[in-house]
Order: C-alpha cells, then structure tokens, then sequence
C-alpha cells in the first residue's frame, strides 16, 4: 500500500469537511449581529396574509433564521390547523419539519394572552415543547404573579410587549413597575415602532429598562409622534438606527431582533430582505 504523506492527508480531510458541512454553518459572516449575541428575524404576522410555513419560506428567503410565531395564523403546508396551543400532536410535527427544512428557528410565541392560570399553563407547556425562548404579552395586571411564577417553572422568558398610547404598557415605566419584585425572567418585548408613535424616544425608553430588555419588535417608520406612521426600509425613517445599536451594545443585549414589517402587507418580503441588509451594513460601520 502506498504511503500517504502528511500534507496530503491535510488537504484530504480540509476538502471533506467543506463537502459535509451545511452551507449555513459557513456563513456566519453573513449574520454579524449573532457575534454580539443578537437573533435577526421577523415577527410571522409580518406575513399575516400568508400561512405559517409560507411566513417561513419569507423570512429564510430574507436572510435570516428566527421566527416569532403568533398565535392563530393557518399552518399551511396541508395543514388546516392554526398555530397555538392547541396544535395536535400532529401539526406540532409539521410545524418542526417546516422550520428545519428552512433552517429557521422559532424563537419568541407572541402577542399572546390568556384568561386564566390554566390557560396560561398551556402556553407555556406549548413553548416549552416547541422550544420557544421568550413569550410575548401584554398581560393583565392580576395575572404578572402567575406569569412570575410559570416563567420560573418553565425557565422561559416573558417579554412585555408595548403598544402605543394609550395601551396599558405604552411608556416604559408601567412595565418596570410590571416585573418589579418578580422573576428575573420578566421583561420588556420593547416595539422601537409604538415608542415613536407614542412619541417617545426609542433611545431613551431603552435606557430606562436597562438590562430588562428581552426581546424587541424592531421597525423604522416615515413619521415620528403620529398613530399613522407607516412601515419604510430601515434606515431610511425616523427611527434613531445606530443610537438603538449602540445601546444594545451598551446593555449587553443577547436575544432577537423581530422585523414587524406592517406595510405593504401583499408583497413586502423584499422590505424585509432590504431591512435585513441596511440593518447589517450599519451594523458593520463600527
């Protein structure tokens, strides 16, 4: 048998890896918010004319690999089931396959609410089996120490989500008071969108929830301080882009960044992928 020198044993075992490692693996350099700990995806009811497994086919087709579901969106894919806890095993199986085949992580479950401590245990036994990070809500307030209390038990996060003025959690304060005195695992799903349409600085609201930002609902709009701003390309709004970067940076935040793009609603996969890269191209300024 012919001896193999040393060299060519390198180069040999150099091209197999290349061969059987998946291409997603090597592209981290494509994705430069997860060095910093940060997750890029889209909130699915950006897609909410579409189903669940076409939401997916978007997001992965906008270069990125995290999903926040919400609750009662179609399946699709020859399901007629809806997401939420009360999907059958079956369609819990279906949803998975979906997800893997695309290479896209469902991370957050959200905006959801429940009636009662029952109900809300099913949410939560329901993202725990679908392996979701963070919960997004905006629970009543007789219900933040049974929230408390499952977020413990289930070792899932719970992200206060902020619509604008007059919502309950509109300016930063009412969420602090919120998860005050309870699990650290409660925090803010902060929406930069409903700060400025609230007319409050997203900057600043951030600064105010120092370290109790858990996840955020991330959009630019044409306008600053009016209800009717719409949906543009990130970075090209009002919204303050490198000032939230730096804050972040500031922070430590670690979780994801979810596009909710709400204009546009037939055709807006190409505001997303454009969202995507101006968001990544100032990212990669400093």
């Amino acid at each position: 048998m012919k001896k193999i020198n040393v060299w060519t044993l390198t180069v040999l075992f150099a091209v197999l890896t290349m061969a059987f490692t998946p291409t997603k693996l090597g592209n981290k350099k494509n994705y430069p918010e997860e060095k910093l700990g940060w997750k890029l995806g889209a909130q699915a009811y950006t897609f909410r004319l579409f189903s669940f497994a076409e939401a997916v086919d978007k997001i992965a087709a906008s270069n990125m690999r995290f999903v926040e579901a919400f609750p009662g969106q179609d399946i699709g894919s020859g399901s007629t089931e809806k997401m939420g806890y009360g999907l059958s095993a079956e369609g819990r199986t279906l949803v998975k396959k979906i997800l893997k085949d695309k290479g896209v992580t469902l991370y957050a479950f959200g905006v959801v609410g429940a009636s009662d401590e029952a109900e809300w245990e099913k949410v939560f036994s329901f993202a725990k089996d679908m392996g979701v990070q963070v919960i997004t809500t905006e629970p009543n307030e007789d219900q933040l120490d049974i929230l408390s209390k499952l977020c413990d038990k289930y070792q899932i996060k719970i992200a206060i989500h902020n619509h604008p003025d007059p919502s309950h959690y509109w300016k930063p304060e009412t969420v602090l008071k919120a998860i005050e005195g309870r699990s650290k695992l409660m925090g803010a799903g902060a929406d930069v969108g409903h700060w400025m349409r609230s007319g409050l600085d997203p900057v600043a609201c951030l600064q105010k929830l120092n370290g109790r930002v858990y996840h955020l609902h991330f959009k630019d709009l044409n306008k600053f301080g009016v209800q009717d701003a719409h949906d543009v390309h990130w970075g090209t709004g009002k919204l303050p882009l490198q000032g939230i970067i730096d804050e972040l940076k500031r922070q430590k935040f670690k979780g994801m960044l979810s596009a909710e793009y709400e204009y546009n609603w037939e055709n807006n996969q190409a505001d997303v992928a454009q969202s995507a890269a101006n968001f990544r191209a100032q990212l990669l300024k400093k």
